[in-house]
């Protein structure tokens, strides 16, 4: 059976509608991405205040009243920065703890969340059920415990100080991040190697780890993230040799006065690397997230 050709009346009303279909779908289109880059710049609005206040000659980062766009770009805030405070020695000071932290972290969260995923048990639940509850606790709560505890150890304003701190933070949340990444790996990867002769630790370091790679790189720039913006415990553990530039940024800011100028040159150095290296890896961190998320 042949279909009956639409009349002309019918053919212009089918295109009529096909037209509106069309100039709707684009009309949502476009309001969807007018809200998007409108709610992007209502977050990055304070940060683009802040870079180009800290390209701004010093007198005019504290003029009154404020202006947005520098009337000249210098970079007189950066040179600034580091005659005011050692702050160079303060970000290797934070990289290196946020560095050592984030490794220790990965590498014991990832033992712990294979063992949970590959050998269940009562024990096991409560034991993971027992590091939620302990990321369910403010920081705030634990500080002054913290103290008392790297107070007797002798360790205040030392970065093995800073170190365990973080580690300790980090490491129940690295392991509810992994294990679901290693409850997605089916168990005949490891059965696989085991026949082929690997112990449970060569499995583990040989087949299952390459695997889960993109779950270990999530982990890992998660915890260097908690490392490296923490505020609480670097202020609380350290005095001097051991001061972070989360720490050294904020004496910018004195009872007496304000170095606004090299100070939003500080924040900016201390943000912009970390930000730069997030875009870049963005791709993994968003594989890492939905890695373990779907199960056969």
């Amino acid at each position: 059976m042949f279909e009956k050709p639409l009349t002309n009346s019918q053919a212009n009303r089918t295109l009529k509608n096909a037209g509106i279909q069309f100039r709707s779908k684009h009309i949502w289109q476009a309001f969807v991405i007018l809200l998007t880059c409108g709610l992007a710049l209502l977050f990055l609005g304070p940060y683009i205040y802040l870079l180009l206040t800290s390209l701004k000659p010093s007198s005019e980062a504290v003029s009154v009243p404020p202006t947005i766009w520098p009337s000249e770009f210098s970079l007189e805030n950066y040179v600034g920065m580091f005659e005011y405070l050692p702050i160079g020695k303060y970000f290797l000071n934070s990289l290196t703890s946020a560095t050592i932290s984030m490794v220790l972290s990965v590498f014991l969260g990832a033992l712990a969340a294979y063992g949970l995923s590959r050998f269940t048990s009562k024990l096991g639940n409560v034991f993971l059920l027992f590091t939620l509850a302990i990321r369910m606790v403010p920081m705030i709560s634990i500080a002054i415990p913290m103290y008392m505890i790297i107070q007797d150890m002798g360790l205040i304003d030392t970065k093995l100080a800073l170190i365990l701190v973080y580690t300790s933070i980090n490491v129940p949340f690295a392991i509810w991040m992994m294990i679901g990444f290693f409850d997605g790996i089916p168990k005949e990867f490891d059965e696989a190697a085991r026949v082929d002769g690997c112990s449970r630790l060569g499995a583990f370091l040989r087949i299952i780890l390459p695997v889960s790679l993109p779950g270990l790189a999530t982990t890992a720039i998660f915890t260097f993230m908690l490392a490296w913006n923490d505020f609480l415990f670097a202020l609380l553990l350290t005095s001097t040799n051991s001061k972070t530039a989360t720490v050294g940024i904020s004496e910018f800011l004195t009872a007496y006065n304000l170095d606004l100028g090299p100070m939003t040159a500080a924040a900016i150095s201390f943000s912009l690397p970390v930000m730069v290296f997030s875009f870049l890896v963005q791709r993994y961190i968003v594989s890492g997230m939905t890695l373990g998320a779907v199960k056969e």
